[in-house]
């Protein structure tokens, strides 16, 4: 139960949904700038691949930008469509 001395109540505190997209879309960015690394470092880097790379960490760096002024149902929304976005670019 939240609030028993087992388990402290942070629910009063909010932030999470907001917290949740950050983290989202930063493992995102962090995934464009792990796969332009090793593209660079290709024997012969794909330039155009490397661009669609960079642009692709660029709107998320844009999508990390307008969550300082999210509220919360947008955050959530971000959160979401980046969680999916995450796992959508691991698998290929």
């Amino acid at each position: 139960m939240p609030g028993t001395p087992d388990e402290p109540d942070f629910s009063g505190l909010g932030g999470g949904e907001e917290q949740a997209a950050e983290d989202a879309v930063q493992e995102v960015v962090n995934w464009y700038n792990t796969q332009i690394i090793t593209e660079r470092r290709a024997p012969v880097p794909d330039e155009e691949r490397i661009e669609e790379l960079k642009a692709g960490r660029q709107a998320a760096l844009a999508d990390q930008a307008q969550l300082a002024t999210a509220d919360p149902e947008e955050a959530e929304r971000i959160a979401a469509v980046y969680a999916a976005r995450l796992r959508e670019l691991s698998e290929s």
